[in-house]
């Protein structure tokens, strides 16, 4: 499986999660189980993909920009996901960020298969990215043991 398969095979889980989050309602059993999958999944997900793939499209000078502007995307919305972590998931100001959140991560998805992967396939030669579709499925698996020991080190700074 290539980077490419391996990051769109998430997307795809993580397309399905918000939809069945956005058709639950109040604090169901429903939606706070999508809801932990979505945001332990999304957390591992970012990461692997940083230090697999956008590490290596930051290696070359025409990949950098589709980088940071995916990068600082993660940023934004992983500062989302903790206000909504915080916040009771029956309240309507949850489910008003959740819409934006919902918004903002499914335009991410689209742009970083529409045109990130698009850039990455021009820079980086196929023979490079050969075995990053299992180094970051290992690297995320890795990610998700630690995505709660990151929030008590985020949150004690």
């Amino acid at each position: 499986m290539s980077i490419y398969e391996a990051i769109k095979a998430d997307h795809e889980n993580h397309r399905k999660l918000l939809a069945t989050i956005a058709e639950t309602e109040g604090a169901s059993e429903d939606r706070k189980a999508a809801w932990n999958e979505f945001f332990h999944d999304v957390k591992s997900h970012a990461a692997a993909e940083e230090e697999t793939f956008y590490s290596k499209l930051m290696s070359k000078t025409w990949g950098q920009d589709s980088a940071r502007h995916s990068v600082e995307e993660h940023a934004e919305m992983d500062d989302l996901m903790e206000e909504l972590q915080g916040m009771d998931m029956s309240s309507p100001a949850w489910l008003q960020k959740f819409k934006q959140l919902k918004h903002d991560y499914e335009h991410h998805m689209d742009e970083e298969e529409d045109e990130v992967f698009g850039r990455a396939k021009e820079v980086i030669p196929e023979s490079e990215i050969e075995g990053y579709g299992k180094t970051f499925k290992d690297r995320k698996a890795e990610e998700l043991k630690l995505v709660e020991k990151k929030r008590q080190d985020s949150l004690e700074d």
